[in-house]
């Protein structure tokens, strides 16, 4: 597969709605995970991320003008143990109670399916860190519509073991902008991940629709220790 730069993935696509990038550093030592939201309605950019625990939360920045909280309002990220998990919806809570009560990220996935959204059908994609003893496994999934049709749910996850130094894998919800939005299709991306996060934050930022674009988490979690650093830029302030 095609080694592809994030950023020029990311500066051609107006709307790739919310995004999830796992991968491992440049220098092999850090697991790496990104996570963004976009908006087009006022409802939708009307959102921030805030810490909560180990992970965060999407809240609203003026809640006053907060209409339905039921797909924007949610925890994207949560920590269990050696597991950090990232989607985007509350197929979070659903991934973090199946794992702590032994099933599978698959399997707890299972349970769910495209979010309620007619006409888009918004895919829900997830992802799933693991990071133990030095070294460092992930998998990613996409729960969307078949081509638009509600009858059937597709499920597919990827699972990634032994992550290379220096590339990682990128998932969003949509393919570009529309009516209906068109869902995400084929593999996950393969793109590179540099070392530095300050640097990976900014050019993920920096390279999103700058109308359309809400929030972004990125986490540096330390392979060794296990110990992590993040950042969360909100353009909501």
């Amino acid at each position: 597969m095609e080694m592809l730069s994030l950023m020029k993935e990311l500066e051609n696509n107006a709307y790739p709605g919310r995004g999830i990038v796992i991968g491992r550093s440049a220098d092999g030592k850090s697991a790496v995970t990104a996570y963004f939201i976009m908006g087009r309605s006022e409802n939708s950019r009307n959102r921030i991320f805030t810490e909560e625990g180990e992970g965060i939360r999407t809240e609203a920045f003026d809640p006053a003008k907060l209409v339905d909280p039921s797909l924007i309002i949610y925890a994207p990220v949560r920590v269990l143990g050696n597991d950090t998990i990232v989607t985007n919806g509350d197929q979070t809570d659903t991934v973090y109670e199946g794992i702590k009560n032994g099933q599978t990220f698959e399997q707890a996935l299972r349970t769910r399916e495209f979010e309620p959204d007619a006409p888009n059908y918004t895919p829900r994609i997830s992802g799933i860190l693991h990071v133990e003893n030095g070294l460092f496994r992930y998998s990613l999934s996409i729960l969307k519509s078949d081509c638009g049709r509600p009858e059937q749910c597709l499920r597919y996850t990827f699972d990634y073991d032994n992550a290379a130094a220096g590339e990682g894998r990128f998932i969003h919800t949509y393919q570009g902008d529309g009516s209906p939005l068109p869902s995400f299709e084929g593999e996950p991306k393969r793109i590179s991940v540099p070392d530095d996060i300050d640097t990976f934050t900014d050019q993920i930022w920096n390279s999103l629709n700058e109308d359309n674009k809400v929030s972004l988490f990125v986490r540096y979690i330390d392979i060794a220790s296990g110990t992590y650093t993040t950042r969360i830029v909100n353009k909501n302030r």
